[in-house]
């Protein structure tokens, strides 16, 4: 298969045997520090979560994952897609897989903290500015409560905020 020949790229849930292979693509993203890098303890403990996408010869050549927040509130982590892959689709294809699995999950929000506002903008996210109230009062109260750094990205809360490397909140209504 050629690398413009997307057509025969699928997308399915992620195992425990494809965390080595979604390292190895998240480095050149880790290394441009266009994603934070994650423990392995933390990938596997991921992987329920994670979507991959993969060419015709089972490689894996893009990734993404959903966690959920609450309720009605999801954020998706960690997409990314192989260099030889950019532009091709593979990003949209996972990200599409995400949202349907997030609707079968109840969920009608879905956050992303992000470089990549071109990508997520024409995929329907909008961004969000800092006075933004994303939930209600009570659901920030409880929220507040989590260990989570993605939830307190999501909240914006000045503990993270050096933390952010200068990327954008993102909220897409489903």
């Amino acid at each position: 298969m050629s690398v413009s020949d997307v057509s025969a790229i699928s997308v399915r849930p992620a195992t425990t045997h494809d965390v080595v292979k979604i390292v190895n693509l998240m480095e050149p993203l880790v290394a441009r520090r266009i994603l934070l890098g994650k423990d392995l303890v933390e990938l596997y403990g991921a992987v329920p979560g994670f979507m991959v996408a993969e060419d015709a010869a089972g490689d894996v050549i893009g990734y993404g994952a959903l966690h959920v927040m609450w309720e009605h509130l999801g954020e998706v982590r960690t997409l990314g897609v192989s260099e030889d892959y950019l532009g091709k689709g593979v990003g949209r294809a996972v990200l599409l897989a995400l949202e349907e699995r997030a609707r079968g999950l109840g969920l009608q929000l879905l956050f992303c903290l992000t470089f990549e506002t071109e990508f997520f903008g024409r995929n329907g996210f909008e961004e969000v500015g800092e006075d933004a109230e994303l939930v209600a009062a009570e659901v920030y109260a409880e929220l507040l409560r989590s260990h989570d750094e993605g939830i307190a990205e999501f909240l914006d809360l000045a503990r993270v905020k050096p933390n952010t490397l200068g990327n954008t909140r993102m909220l897409k209504r489903l």
